[in-house]
């Protein structure tokens, strides 16, 4: 199945659109950095820019594991290198992950999460939501737009918030503290509140 039947709409409790569409605006960020860019300080503030697109990499190819049935540490949080395009590196990942959750019945297996087993649905959104956030965190790093669509942050944010609002943050965990976002915040930014960003990076 191609990337573009992935992107057809099935049912409005499939969360692969969502991804399809989280990942091509993520490419579309990273389409914009520079070289100069990849030292600056992020939200996420053990990461510099350069980090961050690693981490990116290996979030795709995490999501790719696992709609293989794979444990997602079986795959590194972090790619090794990146290339000189950083978009088109970043979308081939993107692709493979897609496809490798084609099948309709990937989304009812269980498979093995970071924190705990979950069915395939479930830890798509979830992956929905930390690559949201990590695009917000590139975004605000990079001085981009960092909204994205509404209702990708609102499936995102309802998909974290199912396996986090029982969980105390740290640990297996791997999100801050939940801050209050900004008066004028919109759906991204406070998705990323959630996860314990404040909205500037690190000085």
């Amino acid at each position: 199945m191609t990337a573009t039947q992935i992107d057809a709409p099935r049912t409005a409790d499939d969360p692969r659109p969502a991804l399809a569409r989280t990942q091509a605006w993520i490419v579309g960020l990273l389409a914009t950095v520079t070289p100069e860019q990849l030292a600056l300080p992020t939200p996420c503030t053990e990461f510099d820019v350069a980090a961050l697109v690693r981490h990116l990499y290996g979030v795709a190819d995490r999501v790719e594991a696992l709609g293989h049935g794979q444990p997602a540490a079986s795959v590194p949080a972090f790619a090794e290198a990146l290339p000189d395009d950083l978009a088109a590196g970043y979308r081939e990942r993107a692709a493979r992950s897609q496809a490798a959750w084609a099948d309709d019945a990937a989304l009812s297996r269980v498979v093995v999460a970071p924190f705990g087993p979950l069915p395939g649905a479930q830890v798509v959104g979830v992956y929905v939501s930390e690559q949201l956030t990590h695009g917000w965190d590139l975004a605000v790093a990079t001085g981009r737009p960092a909204e994205a669509d509404a209702d990708l942050a609102a499936l995102a944010e309802r998909s974290i918030r199912a396996v986090l609002d029982p969980l105390p943050r740290g640990g297996p965990v791997p999100f801050g503290p939940a801050v209050a976002p900004s008066a004028d915040a919109g759906p991204t930014a406070r998705l990323a509140a959630y996860l314990g960003r404040s909205p500037a990076p690190a000085a």
